[in-house]
């Protein structure tokens, strides 16, 4: 079978970074994988760009440009939301045309509109993946406790539109551009989480719509859960259990660094320090943590620290499957998170980790001492992750919605 997955980028990000996997999954299984970007970061044969760079930016621009009218020409919140109404004509592209099945992923910043995207479903076979809530709500990638999303006509009033915020605002109207898009054509929709399934069925957008849980693909087998590397050799102390913490940008506000900080002030122990990986925008976001820690700043690799860590920590605010938990877990550590999304997916039982109550960080520094001195055993928390998100299996769901879904 011929396979075409659309995303933005492929390995620049995390919807990025998993799509890519699920290619070469599909790769695996013989089937006819490719990959079709904006943003192009990896070397494989097997991804193309889109269009050339000069080309992609345009849509970009239009859109936002779009944005920032209806915002009354604010920047506040501008790269928070889409709306789909600018993008490139993939329709047309010759993967696209040769493909049996279509796997639409993270497609916005000007990738592909909604009337390209209905254009492309009339057509092919279409299975959308959704790592966050945008299909969901009008605008938002991501809700937080705004609930307007089930409303019927859904969204307006939108807390991200700064200007004169309306039942027929910029949410609305992208809702009702939505409707149009997914009544007028077939598409099988994918949500990564159990958590963001279920905002799908309280969704007045996407109740009545096709969705499946499958979760992403990780590549389990390439963590080990004892270091291959002495701890100077990772430039890691090395008398000290390790509590790790890790995201593409660290006080990203979605990955509530605060929390974090809190908890770990709250932590009397001398025989532990924090390990944190990933960018920095605020090099004072970590001036008010007193408990020892170390930042790393990104890195590209992070399988060594996982499997050097006892505990690996999330304090997000929200997070539809948070990979950094996945991949400690494949490494053996122990997990400790906010139930505050897809966690619930990952530590699904006691014998998986600790999921805390938003955002009780009295009860997750609590949490947290249990798990570095009664750790869980490293291998069955790999055995756990191995049997949920193998990329194998993960694949092989998807050809299988498929085949239910279209024949």
């Amino acid at each position: 079978m011929k396979i075409c997955l659309i995303n933005h980028s492929d390995v620049r990000g995390g919807a990025s970074v998993v799509s890519f996997r699920l290619m070469e999954a599909l790769r695996a299984l013989g089937h006819d994988a490719r990959m079709l970007v904006v943003h192009k970061a990896s070397g494989s044969p097997y991804v193309e760009v889109a269009a050339p760079e000069w080309r992609a930016r345009i849509p970009f621009y239009e859109e936002h440009a779009r944005i920032f009218a209806a915002n009354g020409f604010d920047r506040a919140d501008l790269f928070k939301v889409s709306i789909a109404t600018d993008g490139l004509p993939l329709s047309h592209h010759r993967l696209v045309r040769e493909a049996d099945l279509v796997m639409l992923n993270w497609v916005n910043q000007g990738m592909l509109s909604l009337n390209e995207i209905r254009r492309i479903a009339t057509t092919k076979p279409v299975l959308w993946t959704m790592h966050d809530m945008w299909n969901l709500t009008g605008i938002c990638h991501h809700a937080g406790a705004c609930g307007n999303y089930r409303l019927d006509p859904g969204c307006g009033r939108c807390p991200f539109v700064h200007r004169h915020p309306s039942d027929t605002d910029l949410s609305r109207r992208t809702w009702e551009r939505k409707k149009s898009c997914y009544e007028g054509c077939r598409i099988g929709f994918v949500a990564v989480s159990s958590w963001l399934a279920e905002r799908c069925r309280e969704s007045s957008l996407m109740r009545n719509q096709s969705v499946v849980t499958i979760p992403n693909a990780f590549p389990v087998e390439s963590f080990a859960t004892a270091p291959g590397r002495s701890r100077a050799e990772s430039g890691l102390p090395d008398d000290k259990k390790i509590i790790l913490m890790g995201a593409a940008r660290l006080d990203d506000p979605v990955k509530g660094l605060g929390y974090a900080v809190d908890v770990l002030n709250r932590l009397k122990r001398d025989d532990a320090v924090a390990v944190f990986f990933g960018a920095l925008r605020e090099s004072s976001a970590l001036d008010g943590l007193h408990f020892p820690h170390l930042h790393l700043g990104p890195v590209a690799d992070p399988r060594e620290l996982y499997a050097h860590a006892t505990a690996v920590i999330s304090t997000s605010l929200y997070e539809t499957l948070p990979g950094t938990l996945i991949e400690g877990q494949a490494a053996g550590c122990t997990p400790v998170a906010f139930d505050s999304g897809g966690q619930r997916d990952i530590i699904s039982s006691p014998d998986e980790g600790f999921l805390i109550p938003p955002y009780d960080t009295a009860a997750f520094a609590h949490a947290l001492d249990k798990a570095l001195s009664s750790p869980l055993p490293r291998q069955e928390l790999h055995k756990a992750v191995e049997s949920k998100f193998s990329a194998k299996s993960v694949a092989q769901r998807y050809l299988d919605v498929a085949s239910e879904l279209f024949g």
